[in-house]
């Protein structure tokens, strides 16, 4: 036995993790998703400089209101654009919940990349992420409000309540469930009561609060404001072709953002039920930003499409674009379940896809 003096206590496992094969894998994922961007952000450049410049251009151009009747395409919906959408409540609520899990993620995985949050050092990263999600309140109310009252909404009251209940509320009963069975089976990996208690005293006691505070602050502040007024009929939405109807366009749009992904899934899934450690945070935190920008160019190249072809229903459709991934997500999870592990018994069965839920429903939110 001889002791190296050169290096660092903390650096004494790398050699292990640097042995590790995967580490070509990840930037050949890497190199795969920054094409998948590449090629969506000359997409929309092309779009928004060719065609929307030609477009506003061309309208500027008309003055006599011969050329006023030619409209065609995304200015004929301009009327309706900013019509309020169905359940507006809901989506404001989803809103306000995916902006608190998006400043969540980006926080924690920003940590974890500087070396905060060691993976030798087990369950910092998700305490991390729970008092990070505790802290965040705010945003996640000041969201909601602002959406709720562009859309015209007046029930500002379960607005705030639905932000601070209904998704929290969810996963909080499906984790719930999940430990009862840990309980039953009698399993030390069950989270203790007063534990429990605690989460639920941070919920109610800091989360909710913040997000009354964010709320108040959204609604005092004016509706957004609209540039263009909306016309009191509707107007009649024509015939859609196959892919611009709603349902084509949702399943196509989660294809390219979960295409980024899908690799480091396979090592998160991995990590979480095969017992394998986690330490790539630089690649995650890389794959991450590529995820968001991925997500937002897709919505906004479907979103463009739908709109020329006169649907000007665009809110919900531009939330389920992106968050459809999350099914992918689920697909991929079940496909994962079936494929790589060997989990025999009602109840770990049950335990998978209850924790399997609570990520999708997490992710649907925050690609969303």
């Amino acid at each position: 036995f001889q002791e190296e003096k050169n290096i660092r206590w903390a650096s004494r496992w790398d050699y292990i993790l640097e042995s590790m094969p995967h580490t070509h894998i990840q930037w050949f994922s890497i190199m795969n998703s920054l094409v998948i961007v590449l090629f969506l952000s000359g997409m929309v450049a092309m779009i928004m400089l060719r065609t929307l410049h030609k477009d506003i251009a061309r309208y500027n151009q008309m003055d006599s209101t011969e050329d006023a009747q030619e409209e065609f395409g995304w200015k004929l919906v301009h009327g309706d654009i900013f019509r309020p959408p169905r359940k507006g409540m809901l989506l404001s609520v989803f809103l306000g919940s995916g902006t608190q899990i998006l400043i969540m993620t980006f926080v924690t995985l920003f940590f974890a990349c500087l070396g905060f949050l060691s993976p030798a050092n087990r369950g910092a990263l998700m305490t991390c992420a729970v008092v990070l999600w505790v802290l965040l309140g705010t945003p996640a109310g000041y969201v909601a409000a602002r959406f709720y009252k562009s859309f015209g909404g007046e029930k500002w009251k379960t607005n705030v309540l639905l932000t601070s209940f209904l998704c929290p509320g969810i996963v909080f009963a499906d984790f719930f469930i999940m430990n009862l069975i840990l309980w039953g089976e009698g399993s030390s990996a069950a989270i203790p009561f007063g534990t429990l208690v605690a989460i639920l005293a941070l919920w109610f006691c800091i989360s909710v609060p913040l997000t009354f505070i964010g709320a108040y602050f959204g609604f005092k502040k004016n509706a957004i404001e609209h540039p263009v007024r909306t016309n009191q009929i509707p107007r009649q939405i024509p015939e859609q072709s196959f892919y611009t109807k709603p349902l084509p366009g949702i399943i196509m749009g989660g294809i390219l953002p979960f295409g980024c992904i899908f690799i480091q899934l396979f090592f998160i899934l991995n990590s979480i039920w095969s017992h394998q450690m986690y330490y790539m945070f630089g690649f995650l935190f890389l794959v991450f930003i590529i995820l968001v920008i991925t997500c937002s160019e897709a919505t906004i190249l479907l979103c463009y499409f739908h709109l020329c072809a006169e649907d000007y229903h665009w809110q919900w459709r531009s939330f389920l674009t992106s968050g459809f991934t999350a099914v992918y997500f689920l697909i991929y999870a079940i496909h994962y379940f079936f494929s790589k592990l060997q989990i025999t018994g009602t109840a770990s069965t049950i335990l998978y896809f209850g924790y399997t839920m609570i990520m999708v429903l997490i992710f649907f939110l925050f690609t969303g």
